[in-house]
């Protein structure tokens, strides 16, 4: 039987925006704190329906190989079987009207001297 393909959706915040990529390889980076997405996917450019916000999106990543996104700034990660349709939007149009702070992944420990 042959083994499917994975597929990841990745969903992370960036600049007050929101972004829904979607990529064959998801792995923690060598570099601490950080995701590594690889074999980002979008829409063949043979489609007659065009949208603007992947079309966007797909500009702006046209020349990255890997990208790798802060592990603070990551929402969910999902294995999927489609593809759907990348996309970005800003953070209110997705109900949330408060952009949360960047937070550390490790608090110092105070100790007693």
């Amino acid at each position: 039987m042959a083994q499917k393909k994975l597929l990841y959706r990745v969903i992370f915040q960036n600049q007050g925006r929101v972004y829904e990529l979607y990529a064959k390889h998801v792995s923690q980076a060598a570099l601490f704190g950080f995701v590594e997405l690889d074999g980002l996917i979008f829409g063949a450019k043979s489609n007659v329906v065009v949208d603007p916000s992947e079309e966007a999106l797909q500009r702006e990543f046209e020349d990255t190989e890997r990208t790798y996104i802060p592990i603070h700034s990551v929402i969910r990660i999902d294995v999927v079987e489609k593809r759907g349709q990348a996309k970005v939007y800003a953070l209110t149009e997705s109900g949330n009207k408060v952009t949360p702070l960047p937070t550390p992944i490790y608090t110092p420990v105070k100790r007693d001297s």
